[in-house]
């Protein structure tokens, strides 16, 4: 599995409106600040994720993104999948879109791929957005504690 900037910057927005969650709208040009994302690439991002069923908005020169949905009922997963696709190393141990392969009775290999799906399956869909805010809400405290002389 590898994440490009499309997936990066989704799971990112989705960070920042679950950081945001239940305070209001979130502006497209807030997120954009405070993700470092483009905001021309992070406006086709929001429409995705809309359309998903991931994000509401609002129109207009008070309008915004909120979440649909509560953080902790949010997986990273759903939007790895949504944004990358499937998860698995290779076609052939792919839940979603399977292909045989000719060498799949005697290929050495498949375990293993299976096994990096299975492993890499169980982390992203067993962490939510309500498990990264509090990830984030401890790195950032630390953070704000620290002092100099």
């Amino acid at each position: 599995m590898k994440i490009s900037f499309r997936g990066d910057y989704a799971l990112k927005a989705i960070l920042d409106l679950s950081l945001h969650y239940n305070k209001g709208l979130v502006r497209i040009q807030e997120i954009a600040d405070r993700q470092d994302i483009p905001i021309k690439y992070l406006e086709q991002i929001l429409l995705a994720l809309k359309g998903a069923g991931y994000l509401n908005s609002q129109r207009g020169a008070k309008g915004g993104y909120y979440l649909a949905k509560e953080p902790k009922k949010i997986k990273l997963g759903e939007i790895i999948r949504l944004m990358e696709g499937p998860i698995s190393p290779i076609t052939c141990v792919s839940k979603s879109c399977y292909k045989r392969c000719n060498e799949e009775t005697k290929c050495v290999f498949r375990p293993l791929w299976n096994k990096i799906r299975s492993l890499t399956e169980g982390v992203v869909d067993q962490v939510s957005f309500a498990d990264m805010c509090r990830d984030y809400e401890t790195k950032n405290k630390k953070k704000l504690d620290m002092y100099y002389i």
